[in-house]
């Protein structure tokens, strides 16, 4: 048991961004776009969207990658042939700053400033689902 949760982890990599000064709802909208699919196409999801979280899930992406080729340098032909996917993709939020701006007849209104906190996991593709969309597409005959 130990030995396969050891074999789990080296094959897995991990990067965290703690305190993002942006809402967790307008984080989350990226990280959905891009969860499940393999790194590089990732990547250019990230590369060509206009949004700014956008620019800081690129970032984080890039240092999950790196953090996946230093686990595994044996395997580092697996990122170029598009075997390594984001497995998961967390957004919590974060610490709140809560601001007083002024409001109409004396009033005050609370603004706040949330944050959140994103987990990047990467791993392999399951090799069972590769196989099974070999064999589920239909052969062609050729007349």
């Amino acid at each position: 048991m130990a030995d396969r949760l050891k074999e789990i982890k080296k094959s897995t990599a991990i990067a965290k961004l703690n305190d993002v000064p942006t809402s967790p709802q307008k984080m989350r909208l990226m990280a959905d776009n891009i969860r499940g699919k393999e790194v590089n196409h990732a990547l250019d999801i990230l590369k060509f969207s206009n949004r700014e979280s956008s620019i800081r899930l690129n970032k984080l992406l890039r240092s999950a990658i790196a953090n996946w080729e230093a686990k595994n340098e044996a395997d580092r032909k697996e990122l170029d042939n598009g075997n390594v996917i984001i497995k998961s993709i967390e957004v919590n939020e974060g610490r709140t700053l809560k601001r007083i701006r002024t409001a109409p007849q004396g009033r005050a209104a609370r603004i706040r400033k949330r944050s959140n906190h994103v987990i990047i996991i990467l791993g392999l593709k399951p090799e069972k689902k590769a196989e099974e969309a070999k064999e589920a597409q239909p052969e062609t005959k050729e007349a």
